[in-house]
């Protein structure tokens, strides 16, 4: 029996005994006319006490399940989603597969995403459509990536949804349009690396520099548009995306790291940049206090020393050794390095916690340490 019950096993007893204290009273002392009236309010009394008794408990349970079940972040790369709507609304089907897996196994599912394929095709269209249309302007970064979230989110929670009915579970899935602030101080937007867009003539890229906007060349293949990637801050509808999953419902947020805002006094402003989806969603992790975060990529295990005779798989690792390998430079700077930083951050800011770096037809195996790149507290 929980604990939380005993008070209200008290106090049912109690009235249990004060009941056949009237009855017996009611029998010997009260003239028979009225000798049904005090035991009939007794009863009302002690049918409402049941009543409380019975539904505090189970929402208590119900309470005491969901705090059961482990939370985990799930970070889908672009093989989850696809590049164009026909591959995406193909591969949402079997990510939604994996997610339902997760569901099924007894976890609270947060998921985010990435979406360069998306944002450069949305920007893309919105830009060449400003381009022919004079009286339309290009859209901000920020705002395409808002449209991404929207785009994806669609697609992906609607795929979701489908698979958990299909397998007879009732779980809602919701969207949150989130933002994410950055710092407008950070060293990214002096240096900006991120690539994405279409590629342009030399005339076109001509103009982007007027409008203060960074291009780079890539010989043989003509200009592209290239955005800092700061790290993210903050998430702003952090209070939402929480309040969902402890309601149990399967969450899709910070989608594309998120939209990456300035804050300045009360206004959020549209910033020219994208953020890392890894580095958020451990952030996300972070600050939902799940027990696990995972990244899904295109391989099943992490190599070191790619393509020499020390070529060797990661499988489950301490965070002194993931320093280490990010030290000897192991991971590049865009493919493995955020997830590994990812990672590292959110284990340390937490006890138990850990970090599963994996490809989604091995996701269900890592998690019962069978296959995958873990890593775990010293």
């Amino acid at each position: 029996m929980q604990p939380f019950f005993l008070p209200y096993l008290v106090i049912f007893l109690l009235f249990h005994y004060i009941w056949y204290f009237i009855q017996f009273s009611n029998y010997f002392f009260f003239p028979v006319k009225s000798r049904s009236a005090a035991p009939l309010k007794v009863a009302i009394s002690m049918e409402k006490l049941y009543n409380f008794c019975i539904t505090d408990t189970k929402h208590h349970r119900e309470i005491e399940v969901m705090r059961m079940k482990k939370k985990v972040v799930v970070a889908l790369g672009h093989r989850a989603l696809g590049t164009t709507l026909p591959e995406q609304q193909v591969a949402v089907k079997q990510t939604a597969k994996s997610v339902a897996d997760l569901v099924q196994d007894g976890y609270q599912v947060v998921i985010t995403h990435s979406n360069a394929p998306q944002l450069g095709m949305i920007h893309t269209a919105m830009n060449e459509f400003g381009k022919n249309h004079p009286d339309y302007t290009p859209a901000p970064m920020s705002v395409c990536s808002a449209m991404t979230q929207g785009y994806i989110g669609f697609d992906l929670q609607n795929a979701i949804r489908e698979e958990l009915l299909t397998r007879g579970i009732y779980r809602t899935v919701s969207t949150v349009l989130t933002q994410v602030t950055v710092d407008p101080y950070d060293e990214a937007f002096y240096t900006p690396t991120k690539v994405l867009g279409r590629y342009m003539s030399a005339e076109d890229a001509a103009i982007e520099r007027k409008k203060g906007n960074y291009v780079v060349e890539e010989p043989g293949k003509g200009f592209r548009r290239v955005v800092s990637a700061p790290n993210p801050v903050k998430i702003v509808e952090m209070d939402a995306i929480r309040t969902l999953s402890d309601a149990d419902q399967v969450v899709i947020a910070c989608g594309g790291g998120g939209i990456p805002v300035l804050e300045q006094d009360h206004h959020l402003k549209g910033a020219s940049a994208v953020i890392e989806k890894d580095l958020t969603a451990g952030k996300l992790a972070e600050e939902l206090g799940a027990d696990a975060l995972i990244i899904l990529t295109s391989v099943e295990k992490v190599f070191i020393n790619r393509g020499t005779d020390q070529e060797e798989q990661l499988g489950e690792i301490t965070v002194s050794q993931a320093k280490q390998y990010m030290e000897e430079g192991h991971f590049g700077i865009y493919n493995m390095l955020p997830k590994f930083r990812a990672s590292v951050s959110f284990i340390e800011k937490g006890e138990g916690r850990r970090a599963f770096i994996t490809c989604q037809e091995s996701l269900r195996d890592a998690l019962k340490g069978r296959t995958g790149t873990v890593i775990c507290q010293d």
